[in-house]
């Protein structure tokens, strides 16, 4: 089976992306370590004036990231799960479930205090570096899952559930070798879900895909969205009792 039949029959799609789907925008796969962020200054200092011209902040969406927001708009899909910490997706008018939480984002490691990213950085290009914590003097941290941290508890169970209520999993850009995301992939093949893969390198879970995709995401997605969907009838999913 072709990628294309698979979507000709896709109506109830979760989407699962990684950082293939950005690269075209620009935007590197994001790694930050959190334990030597938060133990020392000098460390904090060297790492927030290197994010000052991150190409993150200029990235714009590419379109990949159009395709996926047009079949949303249009119901195909349901749930964007995306590991990318850019806010692409959501620029590109995606409604997203963040499973990495987000570089828009600053949070004190202290009080959890939330401020926009672009005004922690407009302190940082005034010289206040590293910047602390404006309410309790904390160490200020990207809102983003640090290598090695889990993911919130909240956050994946919402992912599990949307694995299991579709009838087909679309996997762009993301290597499958970071858990749990990477889980998510068996959970809906096992459920029922047609899984479909697109990257330009072969990922540990390729075995379990209905098709794979060798192209860069920009190119495979809007050719699998322009697909005109041909099946009928109710769509029935594992994940949702409503369709029982």
């Amino acid at each position: 089976m072709s990628a294309r039949d698979v979507m000709a029959v896709a109506r109830r799609i979760t989407a699962l992306t990684g950082a293939g789907v950005s690269a075209a925008s620009g935007v590197a796969r994001f790694r930050f370590d959190a334990e030597p962020f938060l133990a020392s200054a000098r460390v904090r200092r060297e790492v927030w004036l290197s994010w000052l011209d991150d190409p993150l902040w200029t990235a714009e969406p590419n379109a990949a990231h159009r395709a996926l927001a047009g079949l949303q708009r249009v119901g195909r899909v349901r749930s964007v799960l995306t590991q990318n910490v850019d806010g692409l997706h959501q620029r590109a008018g995606s409604s997203v479930l963040e499973l990495h939480g987000s570089m828009a984002r600053a949070v004190c490691a202290s009080c959890g205090d939330v401020s926009a990213m672009r005004d922690v950085l407009a302190r940082v290009r005034a010289g206040d570096v590293p910047p602390d914590c404006a309410v309790c003097g904390g160490v200020l941290r990207p809102a983003a899952v640090a290598f090695g941290e889990p993911v919130p508890d909240d956050v994946l169970r919402a992912a599990r559930t949307a694995a299991l209520d579709c009838d087909v999993m679309l996997v762009v850009g993301s290597s499958l070798t970071v858990e749990p995301a990477a889980g998510l992939v068996p959970l809906a093949a096992r459920a029922g879900a047609a899984v479909v893969i697109c990257t330009l390198d072969p990922t540990p879970y390729d075995s379990v895909a209905a098709a794979v995709v060798r192209a860069p995401a920009e190119e495979a997605l809007p050719e699998l969205a322009a697909v005109p969907v041909v099946a009928t009838g109710p769509v029935r999913t594992w994940g949702d009792p409503s369709t029982w």
